[in-house]
């Protein structure tokens, strides 16, 4: 809890404290001036407000209600699409992964500063592959001493070709030789070949271990650019006649209680799923995404698989429900000064709204931030000024 709400709070006790109190000194019996309650004072919406709340008025003034960050915001009717909640995993897009492999066979050696998780360049060393003291020999060392003695010769015959005193025909040949070596050492160092990565992104994992032997084209390492994510959503097969009504989705991570609409990151829906792909009794939903920043490769998170939308559907925020011993509630402003507690039945959720089945209609007012200061007027247990429970 920030500094700022802890203030809040503790203002907020206190004044529930010095209201409760004011309302006992009202109502005490032994005080000298102590007036009896006007009931004619009471007008008939009040009286209508006070039947309709089952007796259940919970006072906060106004000004404290705006000090202590209450917000209110009537209900309008609108369009909420049906919901699935599931389970999904964030995973690498197969077109922003790549491997890299060897180019011969040999000893590895991983370069100093690569690991599982490290980024990487285009283009940066990986390992390097040597078959020195291998049997057989080291076919890169020798296509390197090859190269050195085809440039010495391409050297050697330059300039006596650009005297006339060899033919074209003979330099030609010397200068393919030369080509051949070339192409022969591409990617040695002398002492081997180089590894490098094909894209810059995440070392996904290393496959293979300092001084393992590895064939050539054997793969060391693979990559993910974490640009491009896909999510896997894993739909219940009881809910088989949901995924032709797929239409997007809703993700929470699990390190953050953000809701991520995927529409907000070029979510779309890969291909049409099938029950005959089922496996261990879900259904594999796959979206691909774009990433922002916000996601990470391999994280678990809650999906909210979005399905047909529906009219004229009753909606509060999330923060709006308070649960109590299994039962759920909301807080409705009756008046400026008096809120009623009253119990709802939820339904669908798509993470960041609640469907209201029954409890709310049309025009009701609801609090829909700074619920908890009105909960501490409700302990208060005040009874709002002209009132009585026993009438």
């Amino acid at each position: 809890m920030t500094k700022k709400n802890i203030c809040r709070l503790s203002a907020a006790l206190l004044i529930a404290l010095s209201i409760s109190t004011y309302s006992c000194k009202q109502t005490d019996g032994h005080a000298a001036d102590a007036p009896d309650h006007d009931y004619s004072a009471i007008t008939e919406a009040e009286e209508a407000d006070h039947e309709h709340s089952g007796g259940n008025e919970i006072e906060l003034p106004a000004e404290n209600a705006e000090n202590f960050g209450v917000v209110t915001t009537e209900i309008v009717p609108g369009a909420f699409s049906e919901v699935v909640e599931v389970s999904g995993t964030i995973v690498p897009s197969p077109s922003d992964k790549s491997t890299v492999s060897a180019r011969s066979a040999g000893i590895v050696t991983i370069a100093r500063g690569i690991s599982e998780g490290n980024a990487v360049s285009a283009g940066q060393t990986i390992a390097t592959i040597s078959a020195r003291g291998v049997a057989g020999g080291d076919a890169n060392e020798a296509a390197a001493i090859e190269l050195r003695a085809a440039k010495r010769e391409l050297d050697r015959a330059t300039p006596l070709h650009d005297d006339g005193i060899i033919s074209t025909r003979d330099f030609n040949e010397i200068k393919r030789r030369y080509e051949i070596a070339r192409a022969a050492s591409a990617g040695s160092t002398g002492t081997g070949t180089v590894a490098t990565a094909p894209t810059s992104g995440v070392i996904t994992s290393l496959l293979v271990n300092q001084g393992q032997y590895v064939e050539a084209g054997e793969p060391l390492a693979t990559i993910s650019g974490n640009s491009s994510l896909v999510l896997r959503a894993d739909l219940p097969e009881r809910e088989v006649g949901f995924l032709n009504s797929i239409s997007g989705a809703k993700i929470r991570t699990s390190y953050n209680d953000e809701i991520i609409d995927l529409a907000s990151i070029s979510g779309k829906l890969m291909s049409a799923p099938s029950g005959a792909n089922a496996s261990g009794g879900y259904i594999p939903v796959y979206f691909s995404l774009s990433n922002d920043g916000r996601l990470v490769n391999g994280a678990f998170c809650d999906v909210y698989l979005l399905g047909r939308e529906k009219p004229s559907v009753i909606t509060v925020p999330v923060n709006a429900v308070s649960e109590q011993q299994g039962n759920f509630f909301v807080y409705v402003r009756l008046s400026a000064d008096h809120y009623e507690k009253r119990p709802v039945k939820l339904g669908h959720t798509d993470g960041a709204s609640y469907e209201i089945v029954s409890g709310l209609h049309q025009g009701d007012v609801v609090v829909t931030e700074g619920m908890t200061y009105v909960r501490l007027a409700e302990s208060s247990g005040n009874i709002p000024e002209g009132h009585s429970h026993n009438h």
